[in-house]
């Protein structure tokens, strides 16, 4: 079942959590696990403290192409809901060629409920309750298995900032979006320069480099 991400709801809520994002913060969980993540992860969660529990809110879904795969090296860090909008730019590519949508950017909440426990804007940048942040790179792409929806992603981090959560994290992916597409319409000549916001969900799953001996848990295909 699709998230209920409405622009009039998305955009109240962001703007009542916007001030508390960038301090402490978060929460989701429904499916059965699948792919290679195992009821393990939330045994894990449920015998882990506070912290761990708060991160590993997404369940991973069960058809991830396996070029999104991260590396075998990889352990997750973080699995966490994200609800947001992805803003686009009406901009022309050249003279002469029609104008487009163009990505700016995301603007997203990371966490169940009103209980934020990251934020993701530009870059793409992911910034923890505690200040860390993590820039990624992507490095593969797929379509959703809903054509309305944006693309399952794998990323791979870039920069780092500050310490914690997000400190070591090495891959990160997009998975189970609903909606963001930009609009069909909207972006001609007379409106280059427009932006409009498209509301869309997903979760992101965050991984660090596992230390040797440690049990790798991931969310890829079989």
């Amino acid at each position: 079942m699709k998230r209920s991400i409405g622009m009039q709801s998305i955009v109240g809520f962001m703007l009542s959590v916007g001030a508390a994002a960038a301090a402490p913060g978060c929460g989701q969980a429904e499916e059965p696990e699948a792919a290679t993540v195992t009821s393990a992860l939330d045994q894990s969660a449920a015998n882990g403290d506070a912290d761990e529990r708060d991160l590993l809110q997404a369940h991973c879904p069960h058809d991830v192409p396996a070029a999104l795969n991260p590396p075998a090296d990889a352990t997750l860090a973080a699995a966490l809901p994200a609800r947001g909008v992805q803003i686009y730019t009406c901009t022309a590519p050249a003279p002469g060629v029609a104008p487009v949508w163009t990505l700016k950017a995301p603007h997203a909440v990371l966490g169940k409920g009103h209980d934020v426990q990251a934020i993701h804007f530009a870059g793409p940048s992911w910034q923890a309750n505690d200040g860390s942040i993590v820039t990624g790179t992507k490095i593969a792409s797929a379509a959703a298995p809903d054509a309305t929806d944006i693309p399952w992603l794998l990323l791979q981090a870039a920069t780092h900032t500050g310490a914690g959560v997000f400190a070591d994290v090495t891959w990160v992916q997009r998975l189970a979006t609903e909606n963001g597409v930009a609009p069909a319409t909207g972006c001609d000549d007379a409106h280059v320069g427009a932006q409009t916001l498209a509301p869309y969900g997903a979760d992101y799953f965050f991984y660090r480099t596992a230390a040797a001996g440690e049990r790798i848990q991931q969310c890829a295909a079989k």
